[in-house]
């Protein structure tokens, strides 16, 4: 699945965000460690890194990315399901393929995040 995932059109930036916000929400602190590393490597800047969890009160981040964003909360937290507005601002700033390789990523690292918590593994 991995090895899907990179091969997608999915900016690098709309994948480093999705399992940066994904992980902080499940508690993951493998995960955290290793993919905000690897966003500031790509470039992310620091300032936005930090305030992801509190990205609806900044400006930081793009209209795509701020649809994302809320993608990922409510795929990752997936109990309180995935609203209807939620899911048709996303359907209305990312094209019909690019969303559903959105929805992927997202499942994608929930399942990573699953695995760092239940064999707990720590950050270096």
């Amino acid at each position: 699945m991995r090895k899907f995932i990179e091969s997608t059109p999915l900016t690098k930036t709309h994948k480093d965000l999705i399992k940066i916000r994904a992980s902080q929400l499940n508690g993951c602190a493998f995960c955290i460690d290793m993919h905000t590393k690897d966003a500031r490597r790509a470039g992310e800047t620091e300032q936005r890194i930090y305030a992801l969890n509190a990205w609806r009160d900044t400006l930081f981040f793009t209209e795509e990315e701020r649809a994302i964003l809320a993608l990922t909360e409510e795929v990752t937290l997936i109990s309180n399901h995935v609203s209807a507005q939620t899911y048709a601002k996303a359907a209305e700033v990312l094209s019909g393929e690019y969303l559903a390789q959105v929805i992927l990523a997202i499942i994608t690292i929930n399942a990573w995040n699953r695995i760092g918590i239940t064999t707990q593994l720590i950050p270096a």
